[in-house]
């Protein structure tokens, strides 16, 4: 029987992305973003969930898609990955797919050097990009150290 994988699928314009489900531990709505002076440049601030302050990944400028305003109609994914949780602006979560992990295209043997493209996925609905949280902007310092 071949394992199969729960992803979170969303959309960013029309593309269809990906986290692994075990990565993700919630979703929430867009709130107003702290800005963090001198943060690299894909890290569009930060926010408190629960007391606990996220730095936040404008996953446009990640991915160098086109880019605008975040609005509060966008989704925070927070996920975690290598110790550490950050949220991810997307524009729209789709749902939860279930794919066998042979479906699963590694990133590198079709564009290698794809650094944050973990793996791809074929649907009925197209191709979905597979993220790792990690290449994301996980590895980002925000006053902690990374835990491998």
């Amino acid at each position: 029987m071949k394992k199969q994988t729960q992803y979170v699928v969303f959309t960013i314009d029309r593309h269809r992305f990906a986290l692994r489900l075990s990565h993700v531990r919630r979703i929430v709505r867009m709130v107003e973003l702290t800005p963090v002076p001198e943060a690299p440049a894909f890290i569009a601030g930060m926010i408190n969930v629960q007391g606990e302050l996220l730095g936040v990944v404008n996953m446009r400028k990640r991915l160098q898609l086109r880019e605008r305003e975040p609005g509060i109609n966008d989704q925070l994914i927070i996920a975690t990955a290598r110790g550490r949780t950050m949220a991810l602006i997307a524009d729209a979560v789709v749902g939860v797919i279930e794919e066998s992990e042979e479906g699963m295209t590694a990133a590198g043997s079709v564009v290698p050097g794809a650094e944050v493209v973990d793996g791809m996925l074929k649907t009925e609905e197209g191709i979905v990009l597979l993220h790792d949280p990690g290449t994301l902007g996980l590895d980002w310092q925000l006053g902690a150290e990374v835990v491998e």
